[in-house]
């Protein structure tokens, strides 16, 4: 018996370890895969834009509700595609993108009739030539997912999908009421440089259907949008762009260019200009001395700052800053762009490529530090190699909508979030893990159903 006794209790007290045993995890992942889905949910429930044009002339008036930033609803698209049943010709054509942000026409497009450096040639030129277009920068995500698709059906009794490669075969000016959809080309990289040749080349496609609708003669009514904002495009402009209003300090003066009233105003702590054989901070002589700013102009759409300094790397050393001021309308707003910055003296000339250096035009240019030698910099030196580097500490300019002497509110080239937020960040994540798998580990825990005392009374043979 006291062998039974004894090898009866481990027993009992393995069974009540095993009733202490971890907790399971899947409650813990679906706690991270809601958090993730809201996520996800509300990133795709952002506005989207619209451009819709025609052939048909008088289908659409200006709205008179637009203005920036607001918000086409479903009610208000379902007006305007009315209008393009009641008014429009009997073919529409949609084009859609998984993916497209006004942003997307901000940095990559140009004011519509410059080419050189837009992303959208072909878009622009069918908005521009058509009779009648409309451009909704922002609709509300439940008229581009319920509206649009009730809409369409409208149209004709099945859609029709068309492909790039059999877009020849297709025969349009015999066809009654039918909607055409074609799904743009996406491809699932990031950078600023892979998702311009993205929509350049389904530009290029818009540009094909266009083509093919014109050839034939064909009235049709476009439209073109998309199932998601871009991400690509918004974290890169919250990285490098983004929109920090700040004022202005009252004690910096800065070099201001004049013609009838004060035009260009520009500053920095510190400018930096070397070679290969010298380096030089040319701050003293630009704020401290007189500087010839011959050759600097403005207009309402160019402004160029010509700093030309004697005896400094030769006989004269020029820094001129190019800027450019253009409309969107996709954006319904005017931004401005640092396009160049070229150093020039007697035997060299070097022009640097300014890339997000931009903002609305109402606000001033701010970044604390950038440079040329930096591969991720600003300012993008050309192909090939290059004696010159500038770097700019405390840099500030304006060039448009400038009143008095003074800055206007920043738009900074900082981002948000630096790498010191962004560990804070991770590691409070992981700290939130560690104590919710915690919780639920307590939560977790189941008493015995039975005790026993092994100090007390022992019976024996």
């Amino acid at each position: 018996m006291a062998v039974v006794a004894r090898a009866a209790a481990p027993q009992r007290m393995a069974s009540a370890k095993t009733a202490m045993s971890l907790p399971s995890l899947p409650p813990l992942l679906l706690l991270l895969a809601l958090v993730t889905a809201s996520a996800a949910a509300s990133d795709v429930k952002r506005p989207v834009p619209m451009l819709i044009w025609s052939s048909s002339p008088a289908v659409w008036v200006p709205p008179a509700n637009a203005h920036e930033g607001h918000v086409t609803t479903d009610l208000q698209l379902s007006s305007y595609l009315q209008l393009a049943l009641d008014k429009g010709p009997p073919i529409v054509l949609l084009l859609l993108q998984e993916e497209l942000s006004v942003e997307d026409f901000t940095v990559f497009g140009g004011a519509f009739g410059n080419k050189q450096d837009s992303a959208f040639p072909n878009l622009e030129n069918a908005l521009k030539s058509a009779p009648s277009s409309l451009i909704l920068p922002l609709v509300e995500w439940r008229a581009i997912n319920i509206t649009l698709p009730s809409f369409l059906k409208k149209w004709g009794p099945r859609p029709v999908i068309v492909e790039r490669a059999s877009l020849e075969e297709l025969k349009l000016k015999d066809n009654a009421s039918v909607s055409l959809h074609l799904t743009l080309p996406h491809a699932n990289n990031s950078g600023l440089v892979a998702r311009k040749m993205l929509l350049t080349g389904n530009d290029e496609i818009i540009g094909q259907v266009v083509s093919k609708f014109k050839a034939e003669g064909a009235p049709y009514t476009a439209i073109m949008t998309a199932i998601q904002p871009s991400r690509v495009v918004r974290d890169l402009l919250l990285q490098h762009r983004t929109l920090n209003p700040k004022p202005v300090r009252k004690s910096i003066h800065p070099l201001c260019y004049n013609d009838t009233q004060p035009r260009i105003l520009f500053w920095a702590d510190h400018i930096l200009v070397n070679n290969e054989y010298q380096s030089l901070d040319l701050n003293n002589a630009t704020f401290n001395n007189p500087i010839n700013l011959t050759g600097s102009s403005w207009n309402s759409t160019f402004a160029q700052l010509v700093l030309t300094y004697d005896n400094i790397f030769g006989p004269f050393l020029t820094i001129k800053f190019k800027l450019s001021n253009r409309f969107y309308p996709i954006s319904a707003r005017t931004w401005f762009n640092i396009d160049q910055v070229e150093l020039h003296t007697t035997n060299s000339a070097v022009v640097f490529q300014g890339t997000g250096l931009t903002g609305p035009s109402p606000f001033s240019f701010h970044c604390h530090a950038f440079s040329t030698a930096e591969p991720d910099g600003f300012l993008t030196p050309p192909p090939g190699p290059h004696l010159w580097n500038i770097t700019f500490k405390g840099f500030r300019i304006q060039a448009f909508h400038v009143k008095a002497n003074e800055f206007a509110y920043a738009c900074d080239c900082a981002g948000f979030f630096s790498g010191f937020i962004w560990m804070g960040l991770f590691s409070c994540f992981f700290l939130l893990l560690a104590f919710i798998y915690g919780l639920h580990m307590l939560l977790d825990l189941k008493t015995m159903d039975t005790f026993e005392n092994p100090k007390g009374r022992r019976y024996y043979d």
